[in-house]
């Protein structure tokens, strides 16, 4: 393990630069109970001593709104009873009786009426009530047309949609309706299925959107408003890793350090020289590594996750200083990244980046300082943009369609990048011993910084990795392999083992609990979870197996 001034090839060695009572929802009403009875409880509102306007030990909840959304899903989940009883003990009402009245007229099909209540709601923001009377209306104007009442349907036209003056083209759509009904099947939109008239509960969910949730609450309020603090707590959560998706309302969500990778698995010893890249297949079947033995191994996984030699590479003249697997997995390009599997990219020492098929002839080229004589590229899965290195302290990244070039800036060196596989996200590591986390999904914007590894001398690489790739794992010279969480940025683990530099890591996109590090010191370490009963959930075996390696 030498320093930059040693003969080395440039990827691996870098050279440094310095109130209301209702009636029951099933028609009956309640009566005078008998003094002492169950349902003397459920005949008048208690007051008792949690009756207060705020509830929780923060002081944030409105009892109001708490209550109304506790009956919203009592209806929602057909308990329409236990939703009359809950206003007719608490005092209060799932809408108030303005709205019911309203929501009835609609289901009733009285449109002038429902418009004369619906300014009676007491809304303030006039173009929300012209937004309402619209849909109204024109649920109106499809009933009449429908009922071949076409010049009744030709004056609310006129004489009520057009006076709103407000999205012109879909009345331009409705006047066309007139003059060809048959036309009126094809006309779309979004507040509509094809033209056709909709159910009149379709259109009370829609209003549902366009009026303000204190008016008519939203569907499914109370399920959204757990299902988000379930993902909240998940989130905070810096060792979630787990395949079980099952999490329970009765306790808060709390994850061990078992859920990460960090017991060595396995230690493979084929390479007789420093292990400078690997990489694992898209469908977590291999690993690929290269070295400074100058060949590349295909490694594969066995269905209870060992890792066996499959095939050697041999051939190169020189050291082997990075492999990329094809998207589809059939392919590995040794020394080059892939595109989607019919072209391969390249980085030139002109400082230019080249297209070519793989019969070898060369489609296009982009001139120019659009690269590094020493850089990492990378093409997003559509094959749409190229991210290369295009000064020392700058990444460009190429739309090939629409010529369009956007760089992002840093103010130190660059030493290696890395995409995540939904391309939105870029891990960059720098010559300052840090990891930037980039979002280049529209606006380029500084997510999170990652500190505590070592990198002096020498190319680091880090990866994006886990489940949903919540994490984020890098190699260091002090011979330890680090994971940070990604959203948090806290440092997760630092895992000893190595002997020398840890240069690269990569976890299996398909078995979040399956990391493997490359080193100087010729070996190839296997990380897996503590637990030994956990196996990956989707198992495969690809034939025979030649072992090499051990525990």
């Amino acid at each position: 393990m030498g320093g930059v001034e040693n003969d080395e090839p440039a990827s691996k060695r870098l050279k440094l630069v310095s109130g209301r009572s209702t009636g029951l929802s099933n028609g009956s009403s309640l009566t005078e109970p008998l003094v002492g009875s169950s349902r003397d409880l459920m005949a008048r509102p208690l007051q008792y001593e949690g009756d207060k306007e705020v509830l929780g030990s923060k002081g944030v909840i409105k009892r109001v709104e708490f209550v109304r959304i506790i009956g919203k899903a009592l209806q929602s989940l057909g308990y329409k009873k236990s939703c009359a009883y809950l206003e007719e003990e608490s005092g209060i009402p799932l809408h108030s009786s303005a709205v019911d009245l309203f929501m009835k007229q609609i289901l009733n099909g009285n449109w002038d009426e429902s418009v004369i209540t619906l300014h009676n709601l007491g809304l303030k923001d006039e173009n929300i009530v012209k937004s309402a009377s619209f849909l109204l209306l024109e649920q109106k104007f499809f009933e009449l047309l429908h009922g071949d009442k076409i010049m009744d349907a030709l004056k609310t036209i006129k004489t009520e949609i057009a006076p709103l003056c407000i999205n012109n083209g879909r009345l331009l759509e409705l006047s066309s309706c007139i003059v060809a009904a048959t036309h009126c099947d094809s006309v779309g939109s979004s507040n509509q299925d094809n033209g056709r008239i909709k159910p009149r509960s379709k259109l009370l969910e829609e209003l549902q959107k366009v009026l303000p949730p204190a008016v008519i609450m939203p569907e499914n309020r109370l399920e959204h408003l757990v299902e988000q603090a379930l993902t909240l707590q998940q989130d905070a959560c810096i060792f979630h890793n787990s395949l079980d998706k099952e999490m329970s309302l009765y306790s808060d969500h709390k994850c061990g350090r078992d859920q990460i990778p960090s017991r060595i698995l396995q230690i493979l010893e084929a390479h007789s020289d420093e292990v400078w890249f690997l990489q694992f297949s898209h469908n977590g079947k291999y690993l690929a590594s290269s070295s400074n033995d100058r060949s590349a191994i295909i490694w594969e996984i066995d269905e209870n996750g060992g890792v066996s030699l499959k095939h050697r590479l041999s051939g190169h003249q020189k050291p082997v200083s990075s492999v990329s697997w094809s998207p589809n997995d059939h392919q590995l390009l040794t020394c080059g990244d892939g595109g989607d599997g019919k072209w391969i990219f390249s980085g030139i020492n002109d400082k230019s980046i080249s297209m070519w098929e793989l019969d070898g002839k060369e489609i296009e080229c982009w001139k120019g300082k659009k690269t590094l004589k020493i850089s990492d590229l990378e093409i997003t899965s559509d094959g749409k943009q190229i991210i290369s290195m295009c000064r020392e302290s700058a990444i460009l990244l190429l739309d090939r369609e629409a010529k369009v070039e956007r760089v992002i800036e840093e103010n130190q060196t660059i030493t290696s990048f890395s995409l995540s596989r939904d391309n939105r996200f870029l891990l960059v590591n720098l010559l300052n011993q840090e990891i930037h986390l980039w979002s280049i999904d529209g606006n380029f914007r500084l997510v999170a910084k990652y500190n505590g590894h070592k990198r002096s001398r020498f190319v680091i690489r880090s990866c994006f990795g886990g489940l949903e790739q919540a994490f984020i794992a890098s190699g260091s010279e002090d011979s330890q392999v680090y994971i940070w969480h990604r959203g948090t940025g806290d440092l997760v683990e630092a895992l000893p083992g190595h002997s020398g530099a840890v240069n690269c890591v990569s976890w299996n996109p398909a078995n979040p609990y399956m990391l493997a590090s490359a080193s100087d010191d010729r070996t190839i370490r296997i990380w897996g979870l503590n637990a030994l009963h956990v196996k990956p959930k989707s198992a495969h075996s690809n034939g025979i197996h030649y072992c090499n390696g051990g525990t």
